[in-house]
């Protein structure tokens, strides 16, 4: 199987490079390209990746010449992998929260056909606040995937994870264009992965928290999710 991986990069001059050597040797080999999109970062993002490209040149570089969102980045990373023909796309981040040494854990499913997207759930593995997640989030996390539940006629453990693998299956089949270009887009792709009755399996992950920097409003984060949805119970998302 053609396995590519996405990374979406923002401001992460600081910790990608650690990511890159926390991939196992022997996954290495099994990576076709690593697509690396840096979303217009104002620090040395673009050096410290040009500079990973000498050493793991599997890696190919995407600018967005400024930021356009972390959804926004998925789609062209997404849309680059179906390009080059894809069997099993995997969303890693850069910036060292999702363990990247489970990346053959977190294929085997779909590798082994049982499923065709899997998402690395915090709150199955019970390792959210062992990993530092704040409670207020953990709380909020808890609380909305609930509802999201309730509201989708699903069975998630964790919609507001960053820890995805899709098979070509899934990226043919799911609209993924037409979702949001924010931080919402992992949340959207799970809820149209069950409107689409694709095959979903849940993988626990660690976490780790460090100093990195936020960029989420958590009140605002909330209400955009009752918001997504409200869009779907009116047919938003009938696409």
């Amino acid at each position: 199987m053609k396995i590519i991986v996405v990374m979406p990069a923002y401001k992460a001059a600081l910790t990608i490079e650690s990511v890159f050597k926390r991939i196992p040797k022997e996954f290495w080999k099994k990576i076709n390209k690593v697509i690396v999109v840096n979303d217009g970062s104002t620090d040395n993002t673009e050096k410290v990746i040009d500079k990973l490209k000498k050493k793991y040149p599997k890696i190919l570089k995407i600018n967005h010449k400024v930021n356009q969102g972390y959804g926004a980045v998925q789609k062209t990373g997404f849309t680059k992998a179906r390009e080059l023909g894809a069997d099993i796309a995997i969303l890693l981040h850069s910036d060292g929260q999702y363990p990247p040494e489970i990346l053959q854990k977190m294929i085997s499913p779909i590798e082994k056909g049982k499923a065709d997207v899997v998402l690395g759930s915090r709150m199955l593995g019970g390792e959210a606040l062992k990993g530092g997640m704040p409670l207020y989030k953990y709380l909020g996390n808890r609380f909305l995937t609930f509802i999201e539940n309730i509201a989708y006629g699903m069975n998630i453990t964790e919609y507001h994870t960053g820890y995805m693998v899709y098979s070509k299956k899934a990226l043919n089949t799911i609209p993924f264009k037409k979702l949001s270009d924010t931080y919402h887009f992992d949340g959207e792709m799970i809820m149209m992965s069950g409107k689409k009755k694709l095959r979903i399996a849940q993988i626990p992950i660690s976490t780790h928290y460090g100093n990195e920097k936020s960029h989420l409003k958590p009140i605002k984060y909330g209400m955009d999710v009752l918001r997504i949805i409200w869009r779907n119970w009116t047919g938003k998302y009938d696409f």
